[in-house]
């Protein structure tokens, strides 16, 4: 085999050695740039002579260079590690260019992926079995599937390959809404599909698909919205379990089985379909959850609160909760000590890389490969919920500098040794036009602040990676994944055999990314299983007792039944609330019109709890639209907590001169042992001095006074606004309202606007360290 780096450097060595350079006629400023853009854009017009035959013959030399055994390792999640693998498989077209990106140039490729995700058939899974996300392995996979490999495995010519590929994309991109039976019209077309598929393909997915419909395991699973490919990896892991692991719901079940059928069943999958041995696999297969601190103090929890939340504040930290002592595969991590390139790939900030990478002894064994290639991807766009707001200046968008920041902040130990090169589009040749279409859409790209990143002793690596095709066809920026994977070849070419002046010493140790070390996120103890907490909510929701008052309208429709699986989804939704929340209330009574008699003068909130009954009330309207129904349960499974705290409570009017100026709110507490709360007694009163109640002398009497004609929220009322507001802001805009003053400049002009802060922000704390506080359940 030729190995053309000697030749490569021989002739940069000649370019450079003229008075003017050839290379010095390329637009691009460093010579990595020159060669990535030799590469994707050939040379420039207008070239002499004299000039052109060498650029000539260095490209052709870089095109030439063979990349076929060169070991790369992909870190990433979701659809960008898929596109740049070999295109997002996800897409209706993508079968028309299935083999392009990384795996077309470098073969032994192994995507490590993500597994926080806990959202759509992903999210429902999770219900059942104690494995990690899925669907981001299921999308990596299938769009790492390679024609050689189908070609050689099932003796097919390339136009098979294709429509083989197509096929298997239909078969695991298919999604189901109504319960999955034999019978089921939509899986007699895939079984039909499956059976024109090659007999060794077709037959172990017929199995597999057996396993689905016949597994008692599989049972509940069958009844939810799934996408079938999910189901698909599901089976080959529980197809892999030894016997006698068949009950989940045990206490002691076989954690490391479980493990070790993940890797089994996962790699069964991956070679049957072509995609090569240990092709993809994800960073740990216990099953995690992203934890999101937010810069005012706010901390939620899943990776679907990340994408719908709208806090309004930047991402201040993140990191992760384990169900277990986290795994990692001793096979993961020879790979990337093995690799020759290691490639950071785009997609969500906070719920993709960084996940990943805070795996404990991941990062550790990237920086222990110091000969390899490192490269992150840059995003493309300012990403809603994650990347619309910096957290150094809130005032503007992202740059790459503040997702270099991000990537410091949240990864133990730095970004020292992880990466040195950072990939970026250019947009220099994009219409301006097109920018402007996105900005309407409210999206934003991410400019390359090129100074800030070089200053950071980072080498930015600006070309045009995007797909000129979807651009001028459809005026969208993606990232093609052909040119990408040049741009990497490129790059390997560069790192390879180029002289830099390292002095015999390894880049890394030169030139290291300017953070130091950083101390990884605080780690909680380990939780429950999601599975475990589903199947806990679901029998305390067993003694909870349903019932309907007065003519309960068309909520008739909904069963007691009906109502508790609401309730379940409800709960289930919100992995934040601790299971200890659950036990305050004892049944939920659905109150037609006609019988609720909650006074809505000062608000429109139409549910309460009762502390006589210990039941939640909800006006039966709010059940027929499952938002309200959402909120009216969450204020008052906030309101619960409070439980039977109060003994009296009483408005009198403030009377001087025959003038009433007021009222007076008069609160009595039950004594100690007579509450049924949720706080000890010093959690209780800190609640209600933050809620701008008065102590007096007597320690169970508080106050509050009102102006005349005006209301205010009682304590009851307020802990269900801001329990609801806390789990997702869109519930309660009452509170949002009142917390928009953390957002103002702080100005001494005003000290009140200095005390109203300082509350609202002490009231935040109050619930992240008292009423979420982490803990097991």
């Amino acid at each position: 085999m030729k190995d053309t780096n000697n030749d490569i450097q021989e002739i940069i060595d000649k370019l450079y050695q003229t008075r003017i350079s050839p290379l010095d006629l390329l637009p691009q400023k460093t010579l990595r740039e020159k060669i990535v853009g030799l590469l994707l854009e050939g040379l420039p017009d207008g070239l002499q002579p004299e000039a052109k035959a060498p650029l000539d013959a260095l490209r052709k030399e870089l095109l030439q260079q063979n990349s076929q055994e060169n070991k790369i390792v992909v870190f990433g999640g979701g659809s960008g590690l898929s596109n740049i693998v070999g295109g997002d498989s996800r897409r209706a077209d993508w079968s028309k260019k299935p083999f392009e990106g990384l795996k077309n140039l470098f073969p032994h490729i192994k995507s490590i992926v993500c597994v926080t995700d806990d959202g759509g058939s992903t999210g429902e899974l999770l219900k059942d079995f104690p494995l990690m996300a899925l669907g981001d392995i299921r999308h990596v996979l299938v769009s790492s599937i390679q024609r050689v490999n189908l070609q050689t495995r099932y003796g097919l010519n390339r136009r098979a390959a294709q429509r083989l590929i197509g096929r298997l994309a239909d078969v695991f991109n298919w999604r189901f809404t109504e319960k999955l039976t034999t019978e089921s019209s939509d899986l007699q077309q895939c079984r039909e599909r499956l059976h024109s598929l090659p007999p060794d393909v077709a037959d172990y997915l017929l199995h597999l698909t057996d396993c689905i419909l016949t597994d008692p395991r599989f049972q509940k699973v069958r009844s939810r919205p799934h996408c079938f490919g999910n189901l698909l990896c599901a089976a080959a892991i529980i197809d892999s379990l030894p016997d006698g692991t068949a009950d989940f719901t045990a206490e002691n079940f076989a954690r490391e089985k479980i493990y070790q059928a993940v890797l089994k069943g996962l790699n069964s999958l991956s070679t049957i379909l072509g995609a090569g041995e240990y092709s993809v696999l994800p960073c740990t297969p216990t099953p995690a959850q992203l934890r999101i601190l937010y810069a005012n103090n706010v901390e939620i929890v899943g990776e679907n609160k990340l994408v719908s939340a709208r806090r309004g504040f930047p991402i201040q930290r993140v990191s992760v909760d384990y169900c277990d002592t986290p795994y990692l595969y001793p096979r993961l991590v020879e790979s990337i000590q093995s690799a020759d390139i290691i490639i950071f790939a785009p997609g969500s900030l906070y719920s993709s890389v960084i996940p990943v990478l805070q795996v404990p002894g991941l990062a550790q064994a990237v920086r222990e490969n110091t000969r390899a290639l490192k490269v992150l991807v840059s995003n493309l766009w300012v990403q809603t919920g994650e990347t619309d707001v910096s957290m150094i200046n809130p005032e503007r968008k992202f740059q790459v500098s503040d997702m270099l920041e991000a990537y410091e902040k949240n990864i133990p130990g730095g970004t020292r040794g992880l990466f040195q090169k950072i990939l970026c589009v250019s947009l220099r040749d994009i219409p301006a036009s097109i920018l402007q279409n996105y900005a309407v859409e409210g999206k934003v790209p991410i400019y390359l602040d090129r100074e800030k990143i070089i200053e950071k002793r980072y080498d930015p690596v600006e070309c045009e990676i995007y797909s000129r095709d979807i651009l001028l066809g459809k005026g969208m920026i993606q990232h093609d994944p052909a040119r990408l994977a040049l741009a990497v070849k490129g790059l390997f070419a560069e790192h390879s055999c180029c002289r830099e002046k390292r002095n015999n010493v390894s880049r890394d140790a030169v030139q290291q990314p300017s953070g130091g070390h950083r101390p990884g996120p605080e780690r909680s103890s380990y939780g429950l299983f999601p599975h475990e907490r589903y199947a806990a909510i679901e029998k305390i929701l067993q003694d909870v007792t349903v019932s309907f008052i007065g003519d309960p309208g068309q909520s008739r429709q909904y069963s007691e039944q009906g109502i508790k699986e609401s309730l379940l989804e409800v709960i289930w939704a919100h992995p934040l609330i601790p299971l200890k929340h659950l036990q305050f209330f004892s049944g939920v009574h659905c109150v037609g019109e006609d019988s609720w008699n909650r006074n809505q003068k000062w608000d429109n909130v139409f549910s309460f709890y009762d502390p006589d009954d210990r039941c939640i009330k909800i006006r039966a309207d709010q059940i027929l639209r499952p938002s309200s129904f959402e909120v009216a349960f969450m204020i008052a499974l906030g309101e619960s907590l409070l439980g039977s705290y109060a003994s009296v409570k009483r408005l009198e009017d403030v009377v001087v001169n025959d003038l009433t100026l007021g009222r007076v709110y008069h609160l009595w507490l039950r004594p100690e042992e007579e509450r049924c709360c949720y706080f000890a007694p010093e959690e209780l009163r800190q609640y209600l001095l933050l809620s701008r109640m008065c102590p007096t002398d007597d320690p169970h009497h508080y106050t509050r006074l009102v102006n005349k004609n005006e209301g205010f929220t009682p304590p009851g009322l307020l802990m269900g606004l801001m329990y609801a507001w806390y789990l997702d802001n869109r519930m309660a805009t009452h509170i949002e309202y009142k917390m928009s003053v953390l957002k103002i400049q702080r100005s001494t002009l005003i000290p009140e606007q200095l005390k109203m802060a300082l509350r609202r922000e002490n009231m935040i704390g109050f619930f992240k360290n008292v009423i979420f506080r982490r803990n097991p359940s």
